[in-house]
């Protein structure tokens, strides 16, 4: 498929893009305070679909929900507000609630696998986590990591929902709920909720960064009993991290300095190709080769 140039409509810069379950749409979160969405087609230019203002800063991230829950959308906000957009008529979206937990910026929001519920995680400039779970009657209850990066929170992800090596053992069947965060104090910590309440899950917190972890991506794992993360550093380097079962320590690995801050990673569905957004403003897909080394194999300008 050839690269496609979509237009905005954004007056700033644009943070995140994102884009749905069927790869139709695509939510832009910017400065401006919007976010934006825009129909993406394989032979039409893109369509500008519809402008959603609620919030008061700049957006740093929007997120789909699965389409078994509906079209719903979160996005996160310098103005410490996490927003949960609803569509009801096409292109007609209102704000279906507004979660002010944080006082400070939430830099990073993530939507659990579909498997554990509507469930959203934010991460925030306060140091705290918090997961906000929907329920039959439409309330939402919320459980907390207080102080999980005291210095700031700046990126959540969701473990895979399917255990450790169900798909080679006798794992479990029941979904697990863990989170990977990343934060200022330059660590990568893993929490499991445990009978209602978060622990650690990790001892000590992984450390390999010297400068803030921008951003943590847990790949899926398709029930194989390894486990693996990336994480993207301000220091310019991307590591990976891996465990070999449940209850190993983790290990890191240095896929590459890049010399320049690398703000985000992120996986194929698969879990086989790493893509990494740089300071160079090119994007790098990377593949773990069978000897267990990381090649890269394309750049896209």
């Amino acid at each position: 498929m050839p690269a496609q140039k979509i237009e905005t409509g954004h007056n700033d810069i644009v943070h995140d893009v994102s884009m749905d379950y069927y790869g139709k749409r695509v939510a832009t979160a910017s400065s401006d305070t919007t976010i934006k969405i825009t129909g993406v087609s394989n032979n039409a230019a893109s369509q500008h679909l519809a402008t959603l203002s609620g919030h008061q800063g700049p957006v740093w991230q929007a997120a789909w929900a699965h389409p078994k829950f509906g079209s719903i959308l979160a996005s996160c906000s310098y103005d410490g507000k996490v927003i949960i957009w609803k569509e009801g008529n096409q292109n007609e979206w209102t704000q279906a609630h507004v979660f002010s937990d944080h006082k400070s910026s939430v830099n990073s929001i993530a939507w659990a696998p579909h498997e554990l519920g509507l469930c959203l995680a934010c991460g925030s400039s306060d140091g705290n986590i918090s997961v906000f779970s929907a329920r039959s009657d439409g309330g939402w209850d919320t459980t907390r990591i207080d102080q999980a990066h005291p210095v700031g929170v700046t990126s959540v992800s969701w473990a895979p929902s399917m255990a450790p090596g169900a798909l080679v053992g006798s794992g479990t069947l029941d979904p697990v709920q863990k989170l990977a965060s990343g934060g200022c104090d330059n660590t990568v910590k893993v929490w499991k909720l445990y009978n209602g309440t978060w622990k650690m899950d990790c001892f000590p917190a992984l450390q390999m960064h010297t400068d803030w972890v921008r951003d943590v991506a847990w790949a899926p794992n398709l029930g194989l009993p390894k486990s693996t993360m990336a994480s993207a550093s301000q220091d310019g380097t991307v590591v990976i991290w891996t465990v070999a079962k449940e209850g190993d320590q983790w290990q890191g690995k240095v896929l590459k300095d890049f010399k320049m801050p690398v703000w985000r990673v992120s996986w194929s569905l698969t879990g086989n190709l790493l893509a990494v957004a740089a300071g160079d403003n090119n994007v790098t897909l990377w593949k773990e080769a069978v000897d267990g080394e990381w090649q890269q194999v394309t750049t896209i300008e």
